[in-house]
């Protein structure tokens, strides 16, 4: 059968996602991720240029699909697990236990970060996968830098007997050789690193500076002004591009623009997006803004409540907008990011309140194009214009506020269920611990007098709970 590929992949999107391809009788030949998938799948055009299997897999090919992604970390979440379980004839498979490079963090008296691939059974504190080994390097280069944890093997820190070259450039505490009052403290600061945003770790640590210099501390002081700086530069590298969008435009010369535009009078704007993985911690928010600049008191996370609901984006977006709307704040003017179905719901769930949807176009920074309340689609707005970079801005901040709240709530689900693989907890003393710790991560760390502290937890119950975290993996 003699189709064109460059036909298969013509409406392929600039996002990231995994990509499949089927042959002529519908069997799955082969799944990628990618982190634009436009650009990865034109990479296959020249056939001259692929690996000589891929060549011969090409040549079969007669249909592309693809799936979106919030990120490339969960595109690579999704790709390894349709490899396991569909098994597609032209993938490497990983059957020499290979598998994307993660973070573990041993079980030891000092906890080691190390790098680390194999099955995750196989520890019992493993963060990833990441989406290339460079990331993860620079994760642990971060956690170094700002909790100073060892990374060298038991064995090698037993044979010390004085400090490494990483204590001397100021990367590790050195427990090999010097007495630590504070390594478990920056273990729970490395997890919450590992597996949480950086903003509330950075409020946290601003605090703790401020008490230091009060208390005329201020070697502590630095010490945690050091940390700030590091947690500062890393989170500054993912949200740079969204910090030049708001360099450009003067905030109420642009909402002017909108008001003009539209035809309204904008107090309150409330744009909506939503977020999950497979279905999963499905989620949704609302940023607001006004005349002077975004308006954080109106700002809205929202959790399903019906999960017949979970992974389908329109009917999520139905729920989310139909709470805000009968919660508050009132809004003037409702933003949607998607195309004529996101647009039609909320229209439908909200037909007295203005909508205007932003479609991503072909290319998400540069050819969004716009749903007008009356149904119109409006693809002429100079790129540079005040009023463009404004719909632009508003548009990623609803995303940033949905992506972080998403991230807490898969990571407070992640480590909630971990106590439910304890053998002999229950719900209630589940409940007792979560209670009396405030997390499971905090669970972990305890030690037995600790644990022992809980009510209603008793001493064997407590026994296995320390066994189970404390327990030598490696």
């Amino acid at each position: 059968m003699n189709i064109q590929f460059s036909d298969l992949i013509e409406n392929s999107p600039n996002a990231p996602g995994v990509y499949k391809m089927y042959d002529a009788e519908g069997n799955l030949l082969y799944v990628g991720k990618a982190k634009n998938l436009f650009n990865r799948l034109r990479q296959y055009l020249d056939i001259s240029k692929l690996e000589p299997h891929k060549q011969v897999m090409r040549s079969l090919v007669t249909k592309v699909d693809w799936e979106i992604t919030a990120t490339e970390s969960d595109a690579l979440l999704l790709e390894q697990n349709l490899i396991k379980t569909l098994k597609p004839k032209y993938n490497i498979m990983l059957t020499d236990g290979k598998m994307y490079p993660m973070i573990a963090l041993t079980s030891s008296q000092y906890p080691r970060l190390l790098k680390f691939r194999g099955k995750i059974s196989q520890r019992r504190d493993v963060y990833g996968p990441y989406p290339s080994v460079y990331a993860l390097n620079e994760t642990i280069k971060t956690i170094q830098k700002v909790c100073k944890l060892r990374t060298c093997t038991d064995s090698f820190m037993r044979n010390r007997s004085r400090p490494c070259l990483l204590y001397q450039i100021g990367r590790c505490s050195a427990p090999c050789t010097i007495p630590q009052t504070e390594y478990e403290k920056n273990v729970s600061l490395a997890r919450r690193i590992l597996t949480g945003d950086s903003e509330p770790i950075i409020k946290d640590l601003t605090e703790e500076m401020k008490k230091h210099s009060a208390n005329m501390d201020f070697e502590s002081a630095a010490i945690c002004r050091d940390k700030i700086a590091e947690l500062t530069h890393t989170a500054n590298r993912g949200i740079k591009r969204a910090s030049s969008h708001k360099s450009n435009f003067d905030w109420q010369e642009s909402v002017k623009d909108l008001e003009n535009w539209l035809n309204l009078n904008i107090e309150c704007a409330g744009v909506f997006d939503n977020s999950h993985l497979f279905g999963k911690n499905p989620v949704g928010a609302m940023i607001t803004f006004g005349k002077n600049g975004f308006i954080k008191t109106g700002y809205r996370h929202f959790k399903l409540h019906d999960q017949s609901r979970a992974g389908n984006d329109i009917a999520m977006m139905q729920e989310f907008v139909s709470r805000a709307t009968q919660r508050g704040p009132k809004l003037d003017l409702i933003i949607v990011d998607g195309g004529p179905a996101q647009w039609n719901i909320a229209h439908k769930t909200a037909p007295n309140i203005p909508i205007l949807g932003v479609t991503k176009g072909e290319v998400r920074d540069g050819d969004e194009h716009f749903i007008m309340p009356d149904g119109s689609e409006c693809r002429d707005i100079p790129k540079d214009s005040k009023l463009f970079l404004l719909l632009r801005a508003v548009r990623d901040e609803a995303h940033r506020f949905v992506i972080t709240f998403h991230r807490t709530v898969r990571a407070k689900t992640m480590t909630s269920s971990v106590l439910d693989e304890i053998e002999g907890i229950g719900a209630t003393r589940k409940k007792a611990l979560l209670t009396h710790f405030g997390s499971a991560r905090a669970v972990a760390d305890a030690d037995m007098p600790a644990l022992l502290k809980v009510p209603g937890l008793g001493k064997s119950a407590a026994q296995k709970i320390y066994a189970y975290f404390h327990s030598e993996v490696i």
